[in-house]
């Protein structure tokens, strides 16, 4: 794929992780729609890249548990560029407890968010990626092949996410629709109630998973890559 002036669609992506990729596609000439549940976190958001990267970022304020919202956002990006090129499912929740004490209200939340948030984003853009032979990310975690004491909602809707990645590809690989699920260790990111210092050095950075994504984008079409797995190359010693 060539990416300069192709399009893409961004769930959560005002911090962190999101808004690596979104700085890495602005570097290739991409135009970004950024997406948040925060109204105010969005127009932020733009304001500051497009200071950078004048005409190329616009914002939508909607929750990925809305298919209408993520229809709406869909139908924005088509009608200001006339095109949508690439999705990247990147909005997600953790909350981390022992079965015993994790509630109903979180684990809704987090499977609503984090699984059937991606089923919406893929529903409401399917039909335009068919149109554009796109390409659709998810983000997912290594925590969706690695169970750990008190992940019980974030591994199911990780172990999820990969698992409906997988079929999805196998649903569109012969509209010429391109799936991956990047999985990703731990990232420096305000995930989880974290806030970055030189003491995540060691950890992935944001940027380096948006290198990743444009990577991925520019590999040639007859090559998929499915799964990506990404990890710290060298973790403190416990």
């Amino acid at each position: 794929m060539k990416l300069t002036n192709k399009t893409v669609f961004i769930t959560g992506a005002t911090k962190g992780i999101g808004l690596g990729i979104a700085e890495a596609c602005l570097n290739e000439g991409m135009k970004v729609l950024i997406n948040s549940r925060s109204e105010d976190s969005v127009n932020k958001t733009v304001e500051s890249l497009n200071k950078q990267f004048p005409d190329k970022v616009i914002g939508f304020a909607g929750n990925v548990t809305e298919l209408t919202e993520m229809s709406s956002a869909v139908e924005l990006i088509n009608k200001t560029w006339g095109q949508l090129d690439v999705v990247i499912a990147n909005a997600g929740v953790g909350h981390f407890a022992s079965i015993e004490s994790l509630t109903s209200e979180q684990w809704n939340e987090v499977i609503d968010v984090n699984l059937t948030g991606v089923f919406n984003t893929i529903k409401a853009s399917v039909e335009s990626l068919k149109t554009s032979k796109g390409y659709f990310i998810t983000i997912a975690s290594l925590a969706g092949t690695n169970f750990f004491a008190k992940g019980a909602a974030y591994n199911a809707s990780k172990f999820g996410l990969v698992g409906f990645t997988q079929a999805v590809m196998m649903d569109l690989r012969q509209h010429d629709i391109k799936c991956t699920t990047i999985m990703p260790g731990s990232v420096s990111t305000h995930f989880n109630n974290n806030t970055p210092s030189d003491s995540d050095a060691w950890k992935i950075q944001p940027e380096d998973i948006g290198q990743v994504t444009v990577d991925l984008l520019k590999i040639p079409a007859r090559t998929l890559p499915s799964k990506v797995e990404i990890r710290p190359s060298k973790p403190p010693q416990k």
